[in-house]
């Protein structure tokens, strides 16, 4: 496995260091004040696909986004692809050996090797493509715990296979699916068969638009004087007289792609047009092989022109007077919107993918899937309708630009990403805050100490119950909606400490007044958070993690200061036993950030081994927090004034309610 980075690949500052009072290792891991962290200031995407060669279909796509704000990387197979477009799109890379084909020794050392990939990249959003990386990749991502996971299903490759074969296809589809958070499907039609044949659920298979992996840059392949200087060049080279009819191909030559009924189709009407060349650019893969007659008639009719793999394609389109693509099944084939683009009509079968691309006698012709006479036919009709080529052609050009334009499509990805990372508290460039193994193991720590914790706790917190009970009757329990894990709301359980006391005019007294004596001691020691062990219980919680904070604070926060909803709120927090009530809402704020980029299982015990003795510390306790502390101005959000409160943004400055 190799990973480059190149120029501009990574970006942004990082934030100054938090400053506070973790001790011992963690204070060594902890960055000193006045120096910055190596953060990412932006999210970092990471595309994963199986062949390098599928990278080129990113092109454009990767830059776009890098300038709407992402630090991208870009995984396949090793191939030159992957160097060049990579380079082109300055963007970061890294290669993983895969095979296309079901590989078990190979397939799990792939996987291997992905996995390690994903635990050193930590990227904010990992998208798969292809079907061997959407298995590998997404099973990978799922035990790491990238944030945002989204599958791209390229097309439905179990559709042209059968037996056990098929089995194992439809299951590895599921579970790729299944480790998405959500399906990107390139067309309606995909979808459509996706959702026929049960690969998840509706609402989790989506669809950009009208559809497409990446559009198409209508301008590269326009019909240019230029161009069309290019292809009669092509013609020279590749002896093809300038009258003669071109019926084209580009992509892989492989059973199914119809290559077989291709063949058939274009020897059955030399009868009627002698002169006509069969151009093929592409090449022949071994992993769904064409018949052995058709690769012999290939390699041998002088009437076919194998051109071979073409980097840039758009020349080549001009010289042909049709584009066929005789597909058994495709997702949105982006050759059909480069012949578009160029003007071509084309004939291609009635197939998953294709339906979507071509529009029946508009933009060309449709014939059923593996009949070699009916796609003859639509050959024959269009050879001997020149007019009516030129009005598909054109129809098929003003729909590309209307509707599948790079740009609109880049536009659109780019949206979805911002889109998903926001609803997950990831506005900001967070990394995945830690593996999927590790969150299970801070899982179950969270259940058993908060277990333990209610038993040992339990006589303390009945006899505060009593004296709440005695000093301000009921309830004794106070609670409020926080901002949870991804910005969800959630009910805090926390003791009462302030009494309902209001002045003449009905209006509540200032919490300092309203603060009872009983409710300063269960303050003072913290006794007051302790209810919120049944939080941790119910999965709302941790014991360590950011505190939680008021819903009504969610639209203030920074782009970073989203990260603090990448993972549980905690009973006790690195700001917590960083200054408590002396420091700055801002200082917490970049605490807490650097909690969730940092985390480990050690430092959250080394954040619970200091919790008590902070607890007892009388210099940092309630009473003595300073007012001035709030210097986001988090009280006007509430209405209130910027001074006066010596309450914590954890606590609401204002009246408590049950």
């Amino acid at each position: 496995m190799a990973v480059t980075t190149r120029t501009g690949a990574q970006s942004g500052p990082g934030p100054r260091a938090p400053q506070g009072g973790l001790g011992g290792a963690a204070a060594a891991a902890a960055p000193q004040p006045d120096r910055e962290l190596a953060v990412r200031a932006r999210p970092h995407i990471v595309h994963l696909v199986t062949a390098s060669m599928t990278t080129r279909l990113m092109r454009t796509q990767l830059s776009f986004l890098k300038q709407s704000g992402f630090d991208v990387t870009l995984v396949s197979s090793p191939g030159p692809e992957l160097a060049a477009v990579a380079e082109q799109e300055q963007v970061a890379s890294a290669s993983v050996s895969m095979e296309r084909e079901i590989s078990a020794l190979a397939d799990l050392k792939s996987f291997w090797l992905i996995w390690r990939l994903i635990r050193r990249l930590r990227p904010s959003l990992l998208n798969t493509g292809t079907a061997k990386a959407g298995l590998l990749g997404g099973i990978a991502a799922w035990l790491s715990g990238v944030p945002v996971r989204i599958y791209t299903l390229h097309g439905i490759r179990l559709e042209t296979t059968a037996g056990l074969k098929r089995r194992l296809l439809t299951w590895a589809e599921r579970i790729s699916c299944r480790c998405a958070h959500y399906v990107l499907c390139v067309s309606h039609s995909v979808r459509d068969r996706a959702l026929e044949l049960r690969l998840a659920p509706a609402d989790r298979l989506i669809v950009i638009g009208a559809g497409s992996f990446n559009g198409v840059e209508t301008t590269r392949f326009a019909p240019t004087p230029e161009r069309v200087a290019q292809a009669a060049a092509i013609r020279r080279e590749f002896g093809i007289p300038s009258g003669a009819p071109v019926i084209g191909f580009v992509g892989r030559f492989t059973r199914d792609k119809g290559i077989g009924e291709l063949v058939q189709a274009y020897d059955a009407i030399r009868a009627r047009f002698p002169a006509a060349r069969l151009m093929l650019l592409g090449r022949f893969e071994s992993g769904d092989p064409v018949p052995e007659a058709a690769r012999r008639f290939i390699e041998t009719d002088p009437g076919v022109v194998q051109v071979g793999y073409v980097p840039d394609p758009a020349a080549y389109y001009q010289v042909m007077d049709m584009l066929a693509l005789p597909t058994y099944r495709e997702g949105y084939p982006t050759v059909v919107l480069e012949a578009s683009a160029a003007g071509k009509p084309v004939v291609a079968a009635r197939a998953t993918g294709a339906v979507d691309a071509v529009q029946d006698g508009v933009s060309g012709l449709l014939v059923p899937v593996g009949d070699a006479k009916a796609l003859a036919e639509a050959f024959t009709h269009i050879l001997e309708h020149p007019e009516l080529a030129a009005a598909m052609g054109g129809a098929g050009r003003a729909r590309v630009e209307r509707d599948y334009t790079t740009e609109q499509v880049c536009r659109g990805l780019a949206d979805l990403y911002r889109r998903l990372l926001r609803e997950r508290g990831l506005s900001a460039g967070a990394a995945a805050p830690c593996c999927g193994a590790a969150l299970a193991g801070k899982r179950l720590a969270d259940l058993i100490g908060a277990t333990i914790g209610m038993g040992v706790a339990g006589p303390l917190m009945a006899a505060a119950s009593v004296a709440i009970w005695a000093t301000m009757g009921s309830p004794v329990l106070f609670r409020q909606r926080r901002a949870g894990l991804r910005g969800r709301s959630f009910s805090l359980l926390k003791f009462r400490t302030m009494t309902d006391a209001r002045d003449a005019a009905r209006r509540l007294l200032p919490d300092e007044q309203r603060l009872t004596r009983v409710g300063r001691l269960l303050r003072r020691f913290g006794i007051d958070e302790l209810p919120q062990l049944w939080n941790v219980l119910r999965g709302e919680m941790s014991l360590v993690g950011p505190r939680p904070l008021l819903v009504e604070y969610l639209p203030a926060y920074t782009d970073r200061e989203q990260l603090r909803h990448a993972v549980r709120p905690g009973l006790t927090g690195c700001s917590q036993v960083s200054g408590r009530h002396t420091s700055l809402f801002s200082a917490r704020f970049e605490l807490d950030s650097w909690y969730v980029e940092h985390w480990s299982l050690g430092l959250d015990l080394r954040i619970a081994a200091q919790t008590v003795p902070q607890l007892l510390c009388q210099a940092d306790s309630f009473a003595c927090q300073d007012p001035a502390v709030d210097d986001r101005g988090f009280r006007r959000l509430l209405g209130q004034p910027d001074v006066g409160s010596t309450d914590e943004p954890t606590e609401h400055p204002g009246p408590e309610a049950s």
